[in-house]
């Protein structure tokens, strides 16, 4: 089953992580991402800018688009990984491999709707050891 893992943390303590506490908490991404690519199991991985996102909200006689991350929340989305895992223990243990003082994690289950067309638009670079699902 697919599931995604949402990276929830505030921008500004990560911002203030030591050049050490960064290379460590990318390392155990980077190390995720190797047995997870080997096992063929990983789907996207994405790192959101917060700085640059928006909040749009419709009423039905508006629409606002304010500056900032997502709804009322101190914790801002930092990321999302889709993992193919056969069980949701299975995804709650990469997240123990990602885990960050900071850190909360969100686990869904995903449907499969539309492999979309994005996936050709990203640099050859980034489609090597694309799990056997990803779109072509």
């Amino acid at each position: 089953m697919l599931y995604s893992i949402l990276i929830y943390g505030q921008e500004a303590r990560v911002a203030a992580w030591t050049p050490q506490q960064t290379a460590q908490i990318m390392g155990r991404h980077t190390e995720l991402r190797r047995d997870l690519v080997s096992a063929g199991r990983l789907g996207p991985v994405l790192r959101l800018d917060t700085n640059q996102t928006k909040t749009v909200r419709h009423y039905p006689d508006r629409k606002y688009i304010t500056d900032g991350p997502y709804a009322e929340t101190k914790e801002q989305l930092l990321g999302i990984y889709v993992v193919d895992s056969p069980t949701f223990e299975d995804a709650v243990a990469a997240t123990e491999r990602l885990n960050f003082k900071e850190g909360v994690f969100e686990i869904s289950p995903l449907m499969w709707l539309d492999p979309g067309v994005v996936a050709p638009l990203v640099p050859e670079k980034e489609l090597r050891g694309r799990a056997p699902w990803s779109p072509a």
